[in-house]
């Protein structure tokens, strides 16, 4: 039996910012918080559970990238 996928949530500027002020305060909300977000933001528990999954992993992804970035700089400055 196919996995249905749920369709894709999109999400206003508003929602975003509110989402990425969360995300600073703390990467791991607990089930407790990711509720108080998802009434603010009016989305789902899951959909912020999934939102912060894939925010953390873009946030890992530029953590690397800036540590290879500054590598690369202090190589070529040597």
């Amino acid at each position: 039996i196919p996995v249905k996928k749920k369709p894709r949530t999109f999400y206003s500027a508003e929602q975003l910012e509110e989402l990425e002020k969360m995300f600073q305060e703390d990467h791991y909300p607990d089930n407790e918080k990711r509720k108080e977000i998802a009434a603010v933001v009016g989305v789902t528990p899951q959909r912020i559970l999934v939102w912060f999954q894939n925010r953390r992993a873009k946030w890992r992804k530029l953590q690397k990238l800036s540590i290879k970035g500054n590598r690369k700089y202090a190589a070529s400055s040597a």
